[in-house]
């Protein structure tokens, strides 16, 4: 049976692979492509995280499409919302119908001889194989199979339910509970307060604090704006807003921390008690950014606190017991329900591994490329949002710039490009943070160079200079024609 080839296959149905597939559309309306999604269904980690309270931790303006700008006011919207306006923009512009729904990649092969990869894929019925000319990711950076999760002592000895909110079970009841949330991430934040609106009390335990920052829910300038202009015209200019303020935020956190972490604590202690230790519950050891910044809307969180209904712990476990979790200080917290709010489980392609002319690539010692391409791989791309911003600023510039690199190979007769690795040593971790899930697997990950194209810039606004504007043929990017036309010629 023949195999199917396209242009381009898509890995991943998400917010970054519906947002490639409509570039493509937009801006190179001649090539084929496909999108295969090992999931049943359109949203990727919208359509996976269905614990309560879920929603975005980046403004809607800035992690909406810059094609299909985000016209409510909302800033912060729930993981409902986010699935609908996925879906939605696939449904808008068909590209539902070209999603291949339970293909799991599990490896791809590069063929310098044919200039095409050979793509494998796990179905229900069997594995099957693509081709494409170019094979472009957009499946994240973590398994979505599981999450990570700690060894807990004398977990057998809980009588209560224990629970991974990326697998939130469906009509879970916890109304009247007494429920013990492990973390102080992203997800224990929002967990706390939308378990504490029914619950009998939620306890936040964490081994340390993370900087909690307080943001309307709704943002002030959209509404102004919104009554006042033309939606796609407000939408745009909040989303720069938000751009310019998130990578002045970011700039003043590295230049002057200590000023910074100053106006973050005084912002907390404002919506807490008097007295209340935030030394102890909302002082990190780190400096504002070593770690991605939890974002709460409308201080829920806090609200939670101050009435009561949540209560935050910073010890470390010593054992489970019966009922509930003894600490290394000698106190025990009830609970009937544990939420292992623990962080993610990084995964690059998916778990796909990847050949090139039967050389296996091994992921550690290649080197991003404008963020975009990895080192001694042809003809591959990869979407990698910012860590200080939102996922989607990056995706977009990413998918641009896809789009710029086939019109250029095209225009080239169909020649190849592939990133060359810079000649000094000087790499460091892909993700520049220390949260625990990037500490746990930094050595999977591919490195990055700390100058030119190798280094993995977190400034949307020279990436956008970078990726949109800058030259294709850069004296880094190798570009070749196909192996047969060499051999002809």
């Amino acid at each position: 049976m023949a195999v199917e080839h396209v242009d381009v296959l898509i890995v991943g149905a998400g917010l970054s692979g519906i947002g490639a597939a409509a570039h493509l559309q937009d801006r190179c309306p001649d090539t084929t492509w496909t999108i295969v999604e090992a999931r049943e269904d359109i949203g990727g980690t919208w359509d996976l995280f269905r614990y309560p309270g879920v929603r975005s931790d980046s403004d809607m303006f800035t992690l909406g499409y810059s094609f299909r700008p985000w016209t409510d006011p909302a800033a912060i919207a729930g993981g409902a919302a986010i699935l609908d306006y996925v879906r939605d923009t696939a449904r808008e512009r068909g590209i539902d119908r070209a999603v291949r729904f339970g293909h799991r990649i599990v490896a791809a092969e590069w063929s310098s001889a044919e200039a095409r990869w050979t793509v494998t894929a796990e179905t229900a019925a069997g594995t099957v194989e693509l081709t494409c000319s170019f094979l472009y990711f957009c499946a994240g950076y973590y398994r979505y199979d599981r999450g990570h999760v700690p060894t807990l002592p004398a977990i057998d000895r809980f009588a209560g339910e224990i629970v991974h909110p990326q697998h939130w079970p469906a009509n879970f009841d916890w109304a009247g509970k007494k429920i013990v949330v492990i973390g102080s991430g992203a997800t224990a934040v929002t967990l706390v307060p939308a378990l504490a609106q029914t619950a009998a009390h939620v306890t936040m335990l964490q081994r340390s604090p993370s900087y909690v920052l307080s943001l309307p829910a709704r943002d002030p300038l959209a509404q102004t704006l919104f009554a006042r202009l033309p939606r796609g015209l407000a939408a745009a200019v909040v989303r720069m807003k938000n751009v310019l303020l998130t990578a002045l935020t970011y700039r003043l956190s590295r230049r002057y921390p200590d000023g910074v972490r100053k106006r973050l604590l005084d912002a907390v202690r404002r919506q807490l008690p008097v007295g209340y230790d935030v030394a102890s519950h909302f002082s990190p050891t780190y400096d504002p950014w070593d770690q991605r910044l939890c974002v709460v809307p409308d201080g829920d969180l806090f609200r939670a606190v101050r009435e009561g209904r949540a209560s935050v712990v910073t010890d470390r476990i010593a054992t489970l017991t019966e009922h509930g979790v003894a600490l290394t200080s000698g106190e025990e917290l009830p609970a009937d329900v544990l939420v292992t709010a623990t962080g993610l489980s990084l995964l690059m392609l998916g778990g796909a591994t990847l050949t090139v002319d039967s050389r296996p690539v091994d992921l550690s010692r290649a080197v991003v490329y404008k963020g975009a391409m990895l080192s001694g791989v042809p003809n591959l791309a990869l979407t990698f949002g910012y860590v200080n911003a939102s996922w989607t600023l990056k995706a977009d510039l990413v998918a641009a710039y896809v789009c710029r690199l086939l019109r250029y190979l095209r225009a080239h007769g169909g020649a190849v490009a592939t990133p060359t690795a810079p000649s000094d040593d000087d790499l460091a971790p892909l993700i520049a943070l220390r949260s625990g899930y990037v500490q746990r697997s930094a050595d999977l990950l591919p490195r990055r160079g700390r100058t030119g194209p190798w280094r993995l810039s977190n400034s949307y606004l020279h990436d956008l200079l970078t990726l949109r504007l800058g030259r294709i043929d850069d004296g880094r990017l190798r570009i070749t024609a196909p192996a047969r036309e060499q051999v002809t010629s």
